[in-house]
Formats: C-alpha cells, structure tokens, sequence
C-alpha cells in the first residue's frame, strides 16, 4: 500500500478462539508499523481477553444487536485512516464504509467489495471447514478411508497474516501470544500443591467436540492418583452440569470448580497458572495455549491442522494434540450422526499419558 497509517482500526473477529489466532497477525502488523497507533473493535463480550493487554493502544467494543450504523457513527470522531478487517461478514464491512474511512482492507466477497478499497481475493491455501454430507461420511466408513489431514499452509492463523501483509507485515508465522500488562487474580486455591491440570470438558460448538465426561473423570482420577495433582475444572455457565458431574467423582481436596465462575480476565491468568490444561477443541484451549501453557487436546469432528493450538507443524510444540483414526474425521458437525467413533477411540490412558509427558518435560 502506497500510504503507512498512522492511525489504523482492526476489526477484530466476534469468537474467542478465532482472536486467539488472528495474533500472530496482530504482532507482524506491530513490526511493520511500530509508529502506528493500534485501536481495536471488538465485541464487548471479548473485551475482558483485552482488559490487561499490551497488543494495542485502545480497544473499542460494541454490544449485541448493534447496528453497523450505530457502530460507525462513534466510529467517525477517531479519524482512522485505514482499517484492516478480519471477519469476513458483509456488515464489517458497512461499518468501516459507513464510517468514512479512506483505506478499507480486508476479504473479497460476501457481497461486499465494492465497500472496501483493498478487496483481497480468497487465499489459494485456503481450506474452509465445510461439514460432512450423510453420504460422505458413509462413504468414507465403507471405503474405509484415512481421516483427511491438511497442510500446515491451511492453518486459520495464516488467513489472518495474509491480510495484515497488505499493510506491509511479514507473513511467517509464529505461534499465538497474549501479551499481558498485568494479571486478573487467579483462583484462591494458590495454596494447594502442584501440579495444576485444568480441564475444560465443554465446547461451545456442539456435542460432537466433546470428549466423553467419563473419560475426562478417569484421566483426573488417574492424576490425583499417580501425580497428587490438583484438578481446577474451567469453563462457562453452560459447562457447570459437566463440570459438577465431574467434580463429584473426584476427591474433594483434589479439586477447585471454577466453572461459571471466572470473568475472560480471570480466566486467562488462571490457564496461565496451570501446568498443563487437558481440554476440548475450544476457544480457552487457544487461550491457554498462547499464555505459555501446554494443552492435551482430544480431536475428533475438528482438524488440529485447521485450528489447532500453537505455531502449526511445530516438531518443538509443547502441545500434545491426541487424534483419532476415525475415517469420518473430520466432519465439522455440531452432533455426530452415527456412534461418536472419533472421541470415544480416544481412551482415558492416552490421556493420561499426554499429560505425564507434558509434565516430566517440564520438570
């Protein structure tokens, strides 16, 4: 682009993992442009994973059910002169238009080109998670085939470094790190003796992401057991019957129920604390991930080729990503509409064992 911005809006996307990944991005851009002011647009309910950060100047939100118009109006007074979109939808785009800023950068299509100044065509690497059709998957099983695999080149985390390239920032990658400039208080039960194993048995998507609850009671059990660990169960209001099922076949001492219970702050510096983090595909996956934690994440439905945590193709990843053989992986699908296969061929030793790694490596 012919023109440095001095002071550049990013339209942040709506989802807290798919944040997560758009910061590699994010610290390019503040490579290329260290004199540029940063401001941030995000969805209020995000606005707690950006209370504490160090990667921009100022962090703008709006609530649900605003209009784009609304958006744009308070939008005007900031004088941007440019703004770098990274959601694909129609109206992120009416918003940067409707609020009269000169340079416009982000995703052709969607109806939506004529909007921006720099509509950028479809990333030939590219691989959308399109979900499985009935007769695909029963096509797959029949012909017993392989659970399809991507290349690191179709990680979610290059979409976004794509974009940002058009503002003059390099497209290598690099793992996800949330810068933070201080932290929230962590659970009240610092006094308990370590190691700390979080573990998130929910996932906001569906049923189909969700690693069968009796499996995540026995690989806790196993590491009360065998490792004295101290079980701190996470996640949203939406979790708590999961996590209270889990919290009741586990020792009492042994575990701290968070579920439901933290703000995004709060939530961040406790995955910080831990020392490995036993979870779902799920947006405090990412999170956990890019505050330094190692995650286990059972796969099935999703493709940690996709979205997976950390720096894709990584052979230093601190990570453990457990993958089914299923040959309906993956679907994409919120249900699984045969016999959950993928997840239930995950067992409880692998797990474990997952973990025991992560903890002697770090020991």
């Amino acid at each position: 682009m012919s023109d440095t911005p001095q002071n550049l809006l990013i339209r942040g996307v709506n989802w807290l993992g798919d944040a997560i990944m758009t910061l590699p991005a994010i610290t390019r851009l503040r490579e290329a442009l260290p004199k540029t002011r940063f401001t941030l647009l995000s969805h209020e309910k995000l606005a707690g994973l950006w209370a504490h950060s160090a990667h921009f100047d100022q962090v703008l939100t709006f609530a649900k059910g605003e209009s784009p118009f609304v958006i744009s109006k308070r939008l005007k007074p900031k004088d941007f002169d440019a703004v770098l979109i990274l959601p694909n939808s129609f109206r992120t785009a009416l918003e940067a238009w409707h609020a009269g800023i000169p340079q416009r950068i982000g995703y052709a299509g969607n109806w939506r080109s004529l909007l921006l100044t720099h509509a950028i065509g479809p990333r030939p690497e590219a691989i959308p998670m399109q979900k499985r059709m009935p007769i695909d998957i029963e096509y797959r099983l029949i012909n017993h085939l392989k659970p399809q695999t991507y290349p690191e080149s179709a990680h979610h985390i290059h979409q976004y470094l794509h974009l940002a390239q058009h503002l003059g920032a390099s497209s290598k990658p690099l793992a996800p790190q949330l810068e933070r400039t201080e932290n929230a208080p962590v659970f009240s039960a610092t006094e308990k003796p370590r190691p700390y194993i979080g573990l998130i048995a929910g996932a906001e998507y569906g049923p189909a992401k969700r690693w069968p609850t009796e499996h995540f009671i026995e690989t806790a059990s196993q590491l009360i057991e065998e490792r004295q660990a101290h079980v701190l169960l996470l996640g949203g209001s939406g979790d708590q019957d999961t996590a209270a099922e889990i919290a009741a076949a586990l020792p009492a001492a042994h575990h701290t129920n968070l579920t439901g219970q933290t703000t995004l702050p709060e939530l961040v510096s406790t995955l910080a604390a831990c020392d490995a983090v036993l979870t779902n595909d799920t947006g405090p996956m990412h999170v956990a991930a890019a505050t330094g934690t190692p995650v286990i994440v059972p796969f099935g439905s999703t493709s940690p080729d996709l979205t997976g945590p950390g720096l894709p193709d990584n052979p230093n990843s601190p990570h453990q990503l457990l993958r089914t053989t299923a040959d309906c992986s993956p679907c994409f699908l919120r249900k699984c509409p045969i016999d959950f296969r993928c997840l239930n061929e995950i067992s409880p030793v692998d797990a474990v064992a997952a973990v025991e790694r992560v903890l002697d490596q770090s020991a």
